[in-house]
């Protein structure tokens, strides 16, 4: 059910970035609108998973010690760098598309990157996808989600995605779909890294995956429009 809460998300932040955009406002601050409407939503969770993991990486440590680096509630200099470039990452991305003539196309991608975010998170909690400990987010979603069912929804998503990208133009239809493999792509490739280097998922692992993917589509769809 993750994506439907992303669908949600998404509809709310892109509402306040063409919102901003018809009264005026540029694309920049628009993008920081969208970002910021996004964290406020859902209080920095994931953002935090992603400092969090950023500074267990970062530790050099065992995995379980690393673990314990990221149960701090302190933030490390890994995650604040972290933090500061995925953020001006995502800004710039969403303000480099051509908001200012298709306002319908940096709503759309910031539905569908909080779309495929979620899905990347399903398609984390699938079966064979242990977690990293007992006790924690991590161990009460890891392989609850059956591999066929977690699949589907990962399929589904793209096409949603793509299927958005039809409504500005053919070429963004076709970029979207790339941009969307590729997101999910890097965010399993991060998932694998960070389940080696932790022994498995955890809640801020999820955290990151969801970071990873939005930022990865957002990214990938700027380069290519």
């Amino acid at each position: 059910m993750a994506p439907f809460v992303g669908i949600v998300l998404g509809v709310v932040a892109a509402a306040v970035a063409v919102g901003l955009i018809e009264a005026g406002a540029s694309s920049l601050l628009a993008a920081v609108a969208a970002v910021a409407t996004l964290a406020l939503l859902t209080r920095g969770l994931h953002l935090d998973g992603l400092a969090d993991v950023a500074d267990g990486l970062g530790s050099g440590r065992s995995p379980a010690d690393a673990r314990a680096v990221m149960k701090r509630s302190d933030i490390g200099p890994f995650g604040v760098v972290t933090l500061v470039f995925i953020l001006l990452a995502q800004v710039s991305a969403l303000a480099a598309l051509p908001s200012a003539t298709s306002p319908t196309a940096l709503a759309l991608t910031v539905v569908s990157a909080a779309l495929l975010g979620r899905a990347a998170l399903t398609w984390s909690c699938r079966q064979g996808v242990r977690a990293a400990e007992p006790g924690g987010l991590g161990s009460q979603v890891a392989e609850s989600v059956p591999v066929a069912s977690a699949l589907t929804v990962l399929v589904v998503c793209i096409g949603l995605a793509t299927a958005s990208g039809v409504l500005v133009d053919a070429r963004f239809a076709v970029t979207a779909t790339f941009s969307a493999v590729g997101a999910v792509t890097a965010a399993e490739l991060w998932r694998r890294h960070c389940s080696r280097r932790f022994g498995g998922i955890t809640g801020d692992v999820l955290g990151s995956v969801e970071q990873v993917t939005f930022t990865g589509y957002v990214l990938f769809l700027s380069l290519g429009v």
